[in-house]
């Protein structure tokens, strides 16, 4: 469903700068003008795709030490895989199936998509920019990551725990979907968006309240055995790291927003993750 939803996108937007005769620029666009916005709106969807994909090649030193955080984290996550997963298996019958159902449909790539639009067309209709630029960096967010975990399951091709097969079982590019344990695609949709949406408020109970929310989808994917700690860790790792380039992709596209409220250039509170070989968390930086 992701590499539909690309190609959609893709083919609407070349047939839009098709049609244009000049480049649209963000600060020129009128207060009134819909469409326009939405047409610049889509291009900054597909430019924040590619930006993110290029990012790591420009990382400077911090996002490598981070990165090697992340790396060593993970080993130390992958020595506890099979513990975790039968842990985690055993909690499943304790789950209320609210929260269970919650986790199922908000993943799914189809109800996620549906979310981010109706927060951009709240934006664009109502004409308040930040909630436009917000559901613009949800959207572009989902797709970048639902486009690579997708192509990232076949190459990797891990075996899931609920097939009965070991944790070290890689069977690349099989169609057999026991073998895309790596990454999650609930995870990576789903906390894409919790963390694209806490960015935009100061108020730390509610950032936490929507990672919170955000953290479901992730935990009913251990409860049923679909993935291993490890796949939902770098999972989380890789949505943070795209929404966080993007952001700064969309920085630099709507840094002349004017409308009900402005994007902020800088937060008074930073949020990240931390692995580590003995736990993960997150940290709040003020």
């Amino acid at each position: 469903m992701n590499i539909q939803c690309i190609r959609t996108l893709t083919v609407i937007w070349l047939c839009i700068t098709a049609v244009s005769s000049q480049e649209i620029k963000n600060e020129n666009l009128a207060e009134d003008n819909n469409w326009k916005k939405f047409t610049y709106d889509l291009n900054s969807i597909i430019g924040g795709v590619g930006y993110a994909y290029k990012r790591p090649f420009s990382w400077e030193e911090n996002q490598l030490r981070l990165f090697g955080g992340v790396i060593i984290g993970t080993i130390g996550l992958y020595a506890i895989d099979d513990d975790a997963d039968r842990w985690f298996i055993k909690q499943e019958s304790h789950i209320p199936n609210l929260i269970k159902d919650y986790g199922w449909y908000y993943g799914n790539p189809q109800n996620n998509y549906a979310f981010n639009g109706i927060v951009y067309f709240t934006g664009l209709l109502s004409k308040n920019d930040k909630i436009r630029r917000t559901g613009v960096l949800m959207i572009s967010s989902a797709t970048a990551t639902g486009l690579l975990q997708q192509i990232s399951k076949s190459i990797v091709g891990r075996a899931r725990p609920r097939s009965g097969l070991n944790k070290n079982d890689f069977r690349p590019f099989q169609r057999n979907s026991d073998f895309h344990s790596f990454p999650s695609g609930h995870t990576a949709l789903a906390f894409s968006n919790a963390h694209a949406l806490a960015k935009q408020f100061k108020n730390p109970w509610l950032k936490g309240g929507i990672y919170l929310l955000g953290s479901i989808p992730p935990l009913t994917r251990l409860w049923n055995g679909a993935h291993w700690l490890t796949d939902i860790a770098l999972s989380i790792a890789l949505s943070v790291a795209t929404v966080e380039a993007i952001d700064n992709y969309l920085d630099k596209r709507y840094g002349g927003l004017s409308g009900n409220e402005k994007v902020e250039a800088k937060k008074r509170i930073a949020w990240r993750l931390v692995l580590k070989p003995n736990g993960a968390g997150v940290v709040m930086n003020f």
